[in-house]
């Protein structure tokens, strides 16, 4: 059997999964932990990915008696943005930067003052929040001198496995557009913003080359191949970011909408030609097949609800239960779940409010407000991505961990006022990369392949007879009040000391 493996390395874990290179079924998989991290500090060390990476092939050939040498062929998706500095002998330099540290918010307002918002979102289709790499580099340069006088090449999460597998620097055109300084629609590198960092930095090497879509990374390193567990000759993917791998993995058309309940929360859709948001709350992102994501993006999904089960002392099926038991009222209580600041809307200092609390409050209301407050503040970007001028014509579709709650899906109904789909497999990421590498490996457009490996959806909720507009009024009108920078944050301390832990 001739397989490919699909590799999602998220915040959380490294997953990895198998496929038949021909059907596309799933014949194994694999996943390893990562160190947790703790917003608004939020950093790895990227050998941990890679170690994690090893643990899950492992995981996957002994599961599904898959040996090595019928892995022909390998692509990487990974969390966006985040900043792997490495120095000239290619060692990383210091702990990766996440796309969830939000200490370089003060270094992405300076950036936007001197590039102004709206060019901005001309050149790149986004207004780049603090999670942008550009923002990383800016932070680097102004905190760790001596680190940033190092850098020799800037990679992303996905960028850094697969120089790991090939030997070279890599990128695509979907997590490129996630920097702030790569412009998917003119497809070049914007030396002018990187310039804004430092002039005298030679961009020009530092920087991975950007894959199309359809585009092999290369083939991977025979030794690599021997420490991973796959075929010497496998051929790489080119790689995307997670999300954008993830509509691979669903088959997503233009049309739907795509929910995904992560420790983030995400709402996207495809589209052919870039969006230009001059509000600033979609970023224009680049797709994994041609086209493009226009994505909303926030800091707390998932997270929102584990902390209100654990505050309520109770499980993730109790707070289903009590979730969905709530009475309807329309002066329930409304939560703006900003717990760890947030990214969209730009509040890197906020914290989370509740509001509407009365001595009738119960614990199902409150476990109710939880999940209404993530999903009230993804279908916010959903009403930005139809303004823009996206169609929602297609299916409703939910994804990512928590999208398994029974509470999630039917909120998500009840909000939207439509049907919610979802699919009976998880690892849609790491599918999508899997779609990815059967397309390298066979030569033909990864459409081909995404489309004819499509999995089925299923009806997961259909709406309650119950008006979202006093609820969601009165969410919008505390959502825009909460979180003006009223808790400042800078209690990290700046990495002065080489990183020890380096890996080559």
């Amino acid at each position: 059997m001739t397989v490919v493996a699909g590799v999602d390395s998220s915040t959380q874990s490294t997953t990895v999964i198998l496929r038949d290179s021909d059907s596309g079924v799933v014949v194994g998989r694999g996943s390893a932990p990562h160190t947790p991290t703790f917003p608004p500090l939020s950093e790895q060390d990227p050998n941990e990915w890679w170690q994690a990476m090893a643990a899950a092939f492992a995981q996957a050939r002994s599961t599904s008696g898959i040996s090595a040498e019928d892995i022909s062929a390998v692509s990487i998706a990974a969390q966006c943005h985040g900043l792997v500095p490495l120095d000239s002998a290619g060692a990383v330099i210091r702990p990766a930067k996440l796309w969830n540290d939000n200490t370089s918010a003060p270094e992405l307002a300076a950036l936007v003052a001197k590039v102004g918002a709206e060019q901005w979102i001309d050149l790149v289709g986004s207004l780049p929040p603090a999670s942008f790499t550009i923002s990383k580099l800016a932070w680097l340069r102004l905190h760790e001198p001596a680190n940033f006088d190092l850098l020799s090449t800037v990679l992303l999460p996905h960028d850094y496995l697969t120089w790991r597998l090939t030997g070279l620097t890599v990128t695509d055109r979907s997590d490129a557009s996630g920097t702030g300084y790569y412009s998917a629609p003119q497809a070049t590198y914007l030396p002018q913003i990187l310039e804004l960092v430092d002039a005298s930095m030679d961009w020009a090497s530092a920087l991975p080359k950007v894959l199309g879509p359809s585009e092999p990374a290369g083939i991977v390193l025979p030794a690599v191949a021997r420490e991973i567990g796959i075929s010497t000759a496998a051929i790489v993917g080119p790689g995307a970011g997670d999300q954008h791998a993830s509509a691979l993995g669903l088959g997503a058309q233009r049309g739907d909408v795509v929910y995904a309940f992560g420790t983030s929360g995400v709402v996207f859709s495809t589209h052919p030609e870039p969006i230009f948001d001059h509000s600033g709350i979609v970023n224009s992102v680049a797709d994994a097949a041609g086209g493009y994501l226009p994505l909303v993006c926030t800091l707390n999904a998932a997270k929102v609800t584990d902390l209100i089960a654990r505050l309520l002392g109770v499980d993730h099926a109790t707070l289903e239960t009590l979730a969905l038991a709530a009475p309807l009222r329309d002066d329930r209580p409304v939560f703006a779940p900003y717990i760890d600041g947030e990214r969209t809307p730009n509040r890197p200092n906020a914290r989370g409010s509740i509001a509407g609390i009365s001595s009738e409050t119960s614990r199902e209301e409150l476990a109710l407000a939880a999940v209404e407050g993530v999903v009230l503040g993804l279908e916010r970007g959903h009403a930005a991505i139809v303004n823009a001028g996206v169609v929602d014509s297609g299916r409703i579709l939910v994804t990512g961990g928590a999208s398994a709650s029974a509470a999630y899906r039917q909120i998500l109904a009840d909000v939207t006022g439509r049907e919610v789909e979802a699919f009976p497999q998880s690892d849609a990421t790491a599918a999508g990369a899997a779609v990815q590498a059967a397309s390298v490996l066979r030569g033909v457009d990864v459409t081909v392949i995404r489309d004819a490996w499509a999995p089925a959806s299923v009806v997961a909720a259909s709406p309650r007879a119950s008006s979202y507009d006093s609820v969601r009024s009165r969410y919008l009108t505390l959502a825009n009040f909460t979180g003006l920078d009223r808790w400042p944050t800078d209690s990290h301390q700046p990495h002065t000391q080489p990183y020890t832990e380096r890996s080559t």
